[in-house]
């Protein structure tokens, strides 16, 4: 059994597909856990949807936890308009993955999977979280602050604060030979965003694994059909 952490998938299904498939093979035996981010952006939001979902009824062992793109969608979809600062050069895309034309037209079973989605997967050895904590508050209000595990790009790591826990997250994209070089120290706390849905960014573009017992890290570069979207 292998335990196995990714994130910021933002509709990238062709690149995720080969990373459990191809590179990992996961197993039903193996832990898949994902840092949210699953929509928006990339080619295909209601594809990666459908995969998850699909693993899920199939048995494997895949946990998903909710990020801010999933939020926004949510949230824009059951008419709690967010996404204006997402644009409509953001908004199209995921649309067209639905074959809709308003989010609201957007089909239930989506809505409800979203809905169901933690903010936070507690392990024996590892805190998940899509984005981070404030760590200045009390344990108990820091693991409900919902706005800042979501959105926060900053944090002070204090693991006192998650029972020695290390923290895990996504949400920030960085640059890979950054993430493997931090991944080498075995921190306390790290990001394992690497960009993936930022096809030209040759420094980003990869979807990146991490084991979670070996540190070894799994990267795919992203394998999309061509889509429009800045190099950031």
């Amino acid at each position: 059994m292998s335990r196995y952490a990714t994130t910021d998938l933002h509709g990238c299904l062709h690149t995720f597909r080969r990373l459990v498939e191809d590179k990992l093979r996961l197993t039903k035996r193996d832990e898949l856990y994902l840092l949210g981010d699953y929509v928006n952006k990339g080619p295909d939001s209601r594809g990666v949807l459908d995969y998850l979902m699909h693993l899920q009824a199939a048995g494997y062992q895949v946990q998903c936890l909710r990020g801010n793109h999933d939020q926004a969608l949510l949230d824009a979809a059951r008419h709690r308009w967010r996404w204006d600062w997402l644009g409509p050069r953001g908004r199209l895309p995921t649309l067209r993955s639905f074959g809709v034309s308003r989010l609201s037209d957007i089909p239930g079973q989506y809505l409800e999977w979203l809905a169901t989605l933690p903010y936070e997967i507690e392990l024996p050895d590892f805190m998940l979280v899509h984005a981070g904590y404030d760590f200045a508050l009390p344990p108990t209000e820091m693991r409900q602050d919902y706005t800042t595990m979501l959105n926060t790009k900053k944090y002070v790591y204090d693991p006192s604060r998650l029972g020695g826990r290390r923290l895990l997250h996504g949400h920030v994209p960085t640059p890979v030979a950054q993430v493997r070089s931090k991944a080498a120290t075995h921190p306390g706390a790290m990001g394992l965003d690497t960009g993936c849905v930022y096809r030209h960014n040759a420094e980003m573009a990869h979807l990146t694994a991490l084991n979670l017992d070996t540190w070894e890290m799994t990267l795919v570069p992203n394998c999309e059909p061509p889509y429009t979207i800045g190099k950031r």
